[in-house]
C-alpha cells in the first residue's frame, strides 16, 4: 500500500528464476548449517562429495556418559588411591578428590557452553577449543593437549606393567628382586617397550580393533568397580586378607602374619634378634595383628607432601573430554555433550570421594600407606579388599589400563593430524598425510616415539604430574574461552546450555593455574613456557585462519576501550610522535612510484606508532572501484615487503587534491590520528600544472589541519632497508620547528640503515651576533635533550640572508627567553623534543 491508500502493482522478474533456490530447499539448507568451521577432513570438496554421508545415532549413554566412565577410571584409582588416602589422611585425601572433581566439573560447565554455542562439529575437542579462543592459542593448547595424550599412554602402559610385574607375576622379573627400586623401573622400562611396540601394531592395524577392545576394557572397569564396593561392605568389621604385622606403630614389610609373635622360633625373633641380640624396639614394644581401622587416627607420612599427592591424583579424573570427541557420531551432540559429560563427572566424584571415605574406615592407616602391598606379600591392597578375590581386580585393572592406553595411542596420532591438516603449524604439515586405509601412520610413529619417551621414566608417580600439566592447561584454556565469550556478548554467542556463568569460569582457571603450581612449579612454567613458544611461533609465521573467536573479539573491545580513553584529551607533549600518513601515486598501469618512500616510512617508524599508507586514484568509484581494490593489494604487498606494521587504503575522488583533501580530514579513528604528513615531491610538476596545484592545495590543506608536513626530495638516493650507509645527517634547525628536526634523525638512527650515520646540526647567525656563545649553548642544550651531534654556527652577511629566514632561525637567547614565558620547567621542556 502506498501513502495515500492506493493500491499499487508488485513487478515480477523472473531473469534469475532458475538460478534461485525453492523456499524450502532454503529453509533445509539453514537447518542443516553449521554456524562452526568444519573439520579439516571436510575441507577437501572432492572427498566430501563422494564420501558416503554416515547417519548419527550414538546417544547420551553410549555416546558420550559410558566413553567418559571408561576414560576417567584408570590406572591410579586401582594402584595409587589408597596410598593417597593413607598418606594424606582423611580429610586431606578427601580434600585433594575434591579439588580435582571441583576443576573437571567446572571445565565440564564451560566446555558444555562452548560446545552447545552452534551445531558442533566432527572433530572432537581440539576443534570445539580452538575455534572459541583462535588459532595461537588453539594450537597451544592442541599440542599440549596432544603431549599430555600421549604421556597419558605412556603412563597407562607403565602401569599396565606394574600390575603385571609386582602383583600378578612377580617372577617374570629380568634382573633380581622386583622390590628393588633401580630393578622394578628398568623392569617397567623394558616390558613396558615391549608393550608399547605391541599396542602399536594394534592401533596400526586399525581403529575398528580397538572399539572392540574398548567394549571389554568397559565392562571390567564397571566390574571391578562394583567388586570392591561389594568387598569393602561385605567385609566391613575386618578381613584376613587385610592382616598385618604391627610391632609398636612400625608396619613391618615382611609377610610375617602367619606367626606374627616374639616366639623365639617364630621368622621375626630371627630377624630382630641376630645372634640372640635384640634392638631395643624389639624389647620395648609388642607385636599386634590388625585386622580392621574402623576409628583409627589417621597420620600423614613425612615423606611425601600434600602437592606430590595432588599431582598424582589428577590425571585420574581426567577424560571428561571423551564424549566431545565423539560428537560427529551423536543424534543430538548438543544435548548428549552437557548431560554426559557432568552426569559421568558426577558419578565418578561420588565413587571417588567414597572410596575415600571407605578406605580411611576399612583398612589401616599403616596398610594403606604401603604402595606396593609388602606387608601383605605383595598383594595389591585394593585388590584384596574386593570380592570375591584379588584376581577379579587384577585382570580387570590390567584389562582397563591397557584398553585405556589403546584409546590414548589411537586419539593422540589423530589430534595431531587434525592440527596439521589446520595448517597452523607449519613444520608439522608432514604429519598431516593419512595412509590408503585413512590411518594417520606419520602420526602414528611420532606418537610411538613420544610414548617411548614417557615410558623410559618408568615411573607412574613422575608421569601423572607431569602430564597433569597439560590437562590442566587445556582445562583452563577451555574456562577461558567460556568466560571470554561470556563478558564480551558477542551476538553469535548464545548457548543452549545455560547453566554456566563466567565467576565459574574464572573459578575454573583459577583452580586449573593453583593446581599446576600446586603440583609442581617448574613444571608448571615449563607448560606455559612451552604454551608461549607455541603461540609466538603461530604468530610469527602468521596465523591466517579467520574463524569467528573469542580472543579476537577481545582484542577487539580492547582497542575500543583504548581509542575511547585516548579520545579523553590531547597526548602530553612526553608521549607525542610521529603518526604518520604517508601519501603516495599510483602510475596509469598501477604500479606504485618511488617504492622507497615505503621503506623511508619503515626505517622511521621501526613498527612504532600508526602508519597509514594511502594513495588517491582521480575519477568514478563506480567505473574505478576494481582498480581502487587492485591498487590497495598492490600497496599492501608493497608494505609486507617493506616490513611496514600499518593500514593501505585508496580513496577515489574527482579530483586528486579534492582527495589528499578527505584522507587528511578523515583517516585515523579517535584519538589514533595521523599528526604528521608525509608527502612526495611533484618531480613533473613544470610539466603538468594540474600536480603542481595539486601540491600545492595540499600544502595548504595541511597548514589548516596543523599538521607536520615531511617531502623527502631525491627519495630513490635514500637507502633501503637492506643497505647500511655511514656519513653525515644534516639539520638545518629553525625556532619554531617544535623540535620535529631534532627528533626526525633520532628515528632514523634507531633503524640499522642509518645506524652508523653522525648527525650535524647548523644554525645560522649574523656577523655582529656571538657565535661562540650561541655554539656553547646549543651544545648544551642538545646535551640536556641526550643527543650526539656536531655543532656548527653558519655567518652570513645581511645580503647572504633573507630578514625571515634569520628572523626563523635558532638563536639561543631567544628561545631561552621563550620558555621563560611560557613558564615550562626543564623536564616538561626537553620531554615535548622527544
Amino acid at each position: 500500500m502506498t501513502g495515500n491508500d492506493e493500491p499499487f502493482d508488485l513487478y515480477y522478474d523472473n531473469e534469475d528464476e532458475t538460478e534461485r533456490p525453492r523456499i524450502t530447499t532454503f529453509i533445509q539448507s539453514l537447518a542443516n548449517y553449521a554456524n562452526t568451521i568444519p573439520s579439516p577432513n571436510t575441507d577437501q570438496e572432492g572427498e566430501c562429495a563422494t564420501a558416503p554421508v554416515k547417519s548419527a545415532e550414538m546417544g547420551t549413554l553410549i555416546g558420550v556418559y559410558l566413553p567418559c566412565i571408561q576414560n576417567i577410571f584408570g590406572v591410579i584409582l586401582f594402584i595409587r588411591l589408597t596410598w593417597v588416602v593413607g598418606t594424606a589422611g582423611v580429610l586431606c585425601g578427601f580434600f585433594i578428590v575434591l579439588t580435582c572433581c571441583c576443576v573437571t566439573m567446572l571445565t565440564a560447565i564451560s566446555m558444555s557452553a562452548i560446545a552447545t554455542n552452534g551445531v558442533v562439529p566432527a572433530g572432537g575437542s581440539y576443534f570445539m577449543i580452538s575455534r572459541a579462543i583462535g588459532p595461537e592459542f588453539g594450537g597451544a593448547v592442541g599440542m599440549l593437549f596432544y603431549t599430555g595424550t600421549t604421556l597419558a599412554g605412556a603412563m597407562y602402559i607403565v602401569g599396565a606393567v606394574e600390575i603385571i610385574l609386582v602383583y600378578m607375576a612377580p617372577k617374570l622379573t629380568l634382573f633380581g628382586d622386583i622390590n628393588d627400586d633401580f630393578v622394578k623401573f628398568n623392569n617397567f622400562r623394558i616390558y613396558g617397550t615391549c608393550l608399547l611396540a605391541i599396542m602399536g601394531l594394534i592401533v596400526y592395524a586399525g581403529v575398528k580393533f580397538v572399539n572392540k577392545f574398548a567394549t571389554i576394557a568397559l565392562a571390567c572397569v564397571i566390574f571391578s568397580i562394583i567388586a570392591v564396593y561389594v568387598g569393602i561392605f561385605k567385609n566391613v568389621h575386618g578381613s584376613d586378607a587385610l592382616q598385618i604385622c604391627v610391632l609398636g606403630r612400625r608396619l613391618l614389610r615382611i609377610d610375617s602374619t602367619s606367626d606374627c609373635t616374639k616366639n623365639i622360633s617364630g621368622p621375626l625373633y630371627q630377624e630382630f634378634c641376630p645372634n640372640n641380640t635384640c634392638s631395643s624396639y624389639w624389647t620395648e614394644n609388642n607385636l599386634t595383628l590388625e585386622r580392621d581401622n574402623t576409628y583409627s587416627q589417621i597420620m600423614v607420612d613425612i615423606t611425601t607432601s600434600f602437592t606430590i599427592l595432588i599431582g598424582i591424583f589428577f590425571p585420574s579424573v581426567t577424560g571428561i573430554m571423551a564424549g566431545s570427541n565423539r560428537s560427529g557420531d551423536l543424534k543430538d551432540a548438543q544435548k548428549s555433550i552437557p548431560v554426559g559429560t557432568i552426569c559421568a563427572i558426577l558419578t565418578t566424584s561420588t565413587v571417588y570421594l567414597s572410596a575415600v571415605i571407605l578406605f580411611a574406615s576399612t583398612v589401616d592407616n599403616l596398610l594403606l600407606r604401603d604402595k606396593f602391598g609388602s606387608s601383605i606379600g605383595g598383594r595389591l591392597v585394593v585388590a584384596n579388599i574386593a570380592w570375591p578375590n584379588q584376581w577379579v581386580i587384577l585382570i580387570g585393572s590390567f584389562l582397563s589400563t591397557l584398553g585405556a592406553g589403546l584409546q590414548s595411542l589411537t586419539g593422540a596420532p589423530r589430534l595431531l593430524q587434525a592440527i596439521a591438516k589446520d595448517q597452523i603449524i607449519p613444520f608439522i604439515a608432514p604429519f598431516s598425510v593419512s595412509s590408503g586405509r585413512g590411518e594417520p601412520v606419520r602420526a602414528l610413529l611420532v606418537t610411538l616415539v613420544i610414548c617411548e619417551c614417557g615410558i623410559l621414566l618408568g615411573n607412574v608417580d613422575i608421569l601423572a604430574p607431569l602430564l597433569s600439566m597439560f590437562f590442566l592447561m587445556c582445562y583452563g584454556f577451555v574456562n577461558l574461552a567460556c568466560a571470554v565469550q561470556t563478558l564480551l556478548r558477542t551476538p553469535n554467542w548464545r548457548p543452549r546450555f545455560k547453566y554456566y556463568h563466567w565467576v565459574l569460569s574464572f573459578l575454573g582457571l583459577s583452580l586449573c593455574i593453583a593446581v599446576m603450581f600446586m603440583t609442581s612449579w617448574y613444571l608448571a612454567l615449563l607448560a606455559m613456557g612451552m604454551a608461549g613458544v607455541i603461540y609466538k611461533y603461530i604468530e610469527y609465521r602468521g596465523a591466517e585462519k579467520e574463524w569467528g573467536d573469542g580472543i579476537r573479539g577481545l582484542a577487539l573491545s580492547a582497542a575500543r576501550f583504548s581509542l575511547l580513553r585516548l579520545e579523553e584529551g590531547p597526548p602530553h607533549t612526553k608521549n607525542w610522535r610521529p603518526q604518520i600518513l604517508l601519501l603516495l601515486k599510483f602510475t596509469p598501469d598501477l604500479e606504485l612510484e618511488h617504492r622507497k618512500y615505503v621503506s623511508f616510512v619503515s626505517q622511521l617508524k621501526a613498527g612504532k606508532g600508526l602508519v597509514i599508507c594511502a594513495s588517491v586514484l582521480a575519477g568514478d568509484y563506480n567505473a574505478i572501484g576494481e582498480q581502487a581494490i587492485a591498487a590497495k593489494q598492490v600497496l599492501q604487498g608493497v608494505m609486507v615487503k617493506e616490513k611496514v606494521k600499518g593500514f593501505a587504503t585508496i580513496l577515489v575522488a574527482k579530483h586528486i587534491a579534492e582527495g589528499r583533501s578527505n584522507l587528511v580530514q578523515t583517516a585515523g579513528l579517535g584519538g589514533l590520528k595521523p599528526n604528521t604528513i608525509i608527502l612526495s615531491w611533484p618531480y613533473g610538476w613544470r610539466d603538468d600544472a594540474d600536480e603542481e596545484q595539486a601540491f600545492e592545495h595540499t600544502v595548504r590543506t595541511l597548514t589548516a589541519a596543523k599538521m607536520a608536513l615531511l617531502i623527502p626530495r631525491g627519495i630513490d638516493f635514500f637507502p633501503d632497508n637492506t643497505q647500511k650507509i655511514s656519513g653525515y645527517i644534516d639539520i638545518w634547525w629553525i625556532v619554531h620547528d617544535g623540535g620535529l628536526l631534532m627528533l626526525i634523525p633520532f628515528l632514523l638512527k634507531q633503524h640499522r640503515a642509518w645506524k652508523n650515520c653522525k648527525l650535524r646540526i647548523f644554525t645560522v647567525a649574523q656577523f655582529s651576533d656571538n657565535s661562540i656563545q650561541m655554539k656553547k649553548d646549543l651544545k648544551t642544550f642538545l646535551y640536556h635533550l641526550r643527543i650526539d651531534a656536531e655543532v656548527d654556527i653558519v655567518e652570513m652577511s645581511d645580503k647572504d640572508i633573507s630578514a625571515y629566514a634569520y628572523e626563523r632561525t635558532l638563536v639561543m637567547e631567544q628561545r631561552t627567553q621563550m620558555i621563560r614565558q611560557l613558564r615550562l620547567n626543564k623536564k616538561e621542556t626537553f620531554g615535548m623534543f622527544l
